[in-house]
């Protein structure tokens, strides 16, 4: 059934997911008030014109909506479009796969194997906006000194010359054809950050960009200047068949010339984007948002964190930068908003940088002052996502206990690296979740508002600790034998207090 507008009550013991993913610490939603205007609001990381019950019932949209939980009932309204309901799929898991085949199937592909068997290393936090070859090469060797396993290895902003001018800086990367080459040797792969934001005041191509109607134009007509985190940019019009040609052409040569393996796509929210743009495809932001995540289906090595509508592509989605914090701006939000990205049809997740990947935490900030424990218990609870990502230099902030719990936490990710391939190349074919939520896996047991534990595959439980202070914690144990990394077994179903000294990410295997 389809309308622009519905109002539905809520069923007994009713739980639902979808939307904005940076929310997911908020879901299930159904018992507290919440809304949200998709069109306006989902702004920093993936989202979903999509909702999903644990009682067999889903909504989509083409279009965005706005959603709110109140008063025992759940309204939608369409600003554009229509609004679809489905009913009576089954459970959870059931209700999922109904969906996903029919409005975001699986396209068969995945990313490039490594992010999954190994750990990622992105220089933002350690390098900041001064990335060399030199800083490169330096944290790449610390990696294998400091035993930790090689992976991707990502050089974040001002590498190039300018935004919209896809060169390296001479002055800082004097070779990079042999850095790359050297990278390889080492067991690295490499990627670069890139943007669809062109900077005006650079003759080099903006002039040529806008001469080709390349650029975003606004609602007079002029080529639109947009205000985004590094200043005031131009905006690729990747509505633009030609435009994207040119873009990737740019990027073609970085990787026929230099080595290059792939590319973190970043920006492309929706807030830069206006309903009343200029573009060679008349777009809404998140229609616009869409388009932007669609460059980098050419590319197996690839990273986005704001995505519109892209469920079961082949496209890496990290999780929005996260504070350095145990609340739910840090690394409360990882299992919860994880969760959530795999619900929405997101399989090839990734959480922020371990520690945090938010800059404002430690930029121009004096009183930034590191905690180990909350770093280790970064790296464990990130240990058996699918990826995981490494940013702050572990060995440069820790002291050498702190350090031997990551490097067993990466060691962890590499050894577990077969099954979470295995896992990966399912979801390619299914769309089904690479980790899951207790609900989807034992749909009878009412674990619904189970948050702070997540199910690898089927047959994985994960409970990292996310308490400052912890050394147990409280595990619920659906029904089984379920073996622990401690060699301990547990009869469920049950809930447990196990121990879980700093050394320890608690996971268990169904036997």
């Amino acid at each position: 059934m389809t309308q622009n507008r519905l109002e539905i009550e809520i069923y007994k013991d009713e739980c639902w997911w979808g939307g904005d993913i940076d929310d997911g610490v908020r879901m299930p939603f159904g018992k507290l008030v919440h809304e949200k205007n998709l069109f306006t609001e989902g702004r920093t990381n993936q989202a979903v014109p999509f909702l999903i019950s644990n009682k067999g019932r889903y909504i989509w949209s083409e279009d965005p909506f706005r959603f709110s939980f109140a008063d025992g009932s759940l309204t939608v309204e369409a600003q554009s479009g229509e609004l679809m309901i489905s009913e009576q799929n089954g459970n959870l898991r059931d209700t999922f796969l109904a969906a996903a085949r029919l409005h975001f199937p699986a396209s068969g592909t995945l990313p490039e194997e490594l992010f999954f068997t190994m750990p990622q290393y992105n220089l933002w936090i350690e390098l900041q906006y001064e990335p060399t070859q030199e800083k490169t090469l330096a944290y790449a060797k610390s990696v294998l000194e400091h035993g930790m396993p090689p992976g991707v290895i990502m050089i974040d902003d001002n590498w190039m010359e300018d935004y919209g001018v896809l060169t390296f800086r001479k002055d800082r990367f004097p070779d990079p054809k042999a850095m790359t080459d050297e990278l390889h040797e080492l067991g690295f792969k490499v990627m670069l950050w890139t943007c669809p934001f062109i900077s005006p005041d650079n003759p080099v191509n903006f002039r040529y960009l806008e001469r080709e109607g390349y650029l975003l134009k606004d609602e007079h007509g002029e080529t639109a200047i947009r205000r985004w985190w590094n200043g005031y940019s131009a905006v690729l019009d990747c509505t633009n068949v030609a435009a994207v040609a040119w873009y990737e052409g740019e990027l073609r040569k970085l990787m026929d010339e230099f080595g290059i393996d792939g590319f973190k796509f970043d920006a492309g929210d929706p807030q830069f984007y206006r309903e009343t743009d200029q573009s060679a495809i008349q777009m809404h932001p998140n229609g616009h948002c869409e388009a932007w995540a669609r460059v980098g289906l050419n590319y197996p090595l690839n990273e986005y964190r704001a995505c519109w509508k892209s469920g079961g592509l082949a496209l890496v989605q990290r999780l929005s930068d996260k504070s350095h914090s145990w609340k739910n701006d840090g690394l409360a939000s990882l299992i919860p908003n994880g969760l959530a990205q795999g619900l929405a049809g997101y399989a090839f997740t990734c959480p922020d940088m371990i520690g945090g990947g938010q800059i404002a935490d430690i930029e121009n900030n004096p009183n930034f002052k590191l905690d180990q424990e909350l770093f280790v218990r970064y790296a464990q609870s990130s240990a058996l996502f699918p990826m995981m990502q490494f940013s702050t230099a572990p060995w440069r902030v820790l002291d050498e206990e702190h350090l031997e719990y990551c490097v067993q936490a990466a060691k962890l990710h590499e050894s577990f690296g077969s099954m979470i391939m295995k896992l990966a190349r399912h979801a390619a074919q299914t769309g089904e979740p690479i980790i899951r939520h207790m609900a989807y896996v034992f749909p009878e047991g009412g674990y619904e508002q189970i948050n702070d534990q997540f199910m690898l595959g089927d047959k994985i439980l994960v409970a990292p600790v996310v308490e400052k202070g912890a050394t147990t914690r409280k595990i619920v144990f659906p029904e089984g034998s379920w073996k622990g990394d401690d060699a301990s077994v547990v009869e469920g179903p049950c809930v447990k207090e196990v121990d879980a000294p700093l050394s320890r990410l608690p996971w268990y295997t169904l036997t």
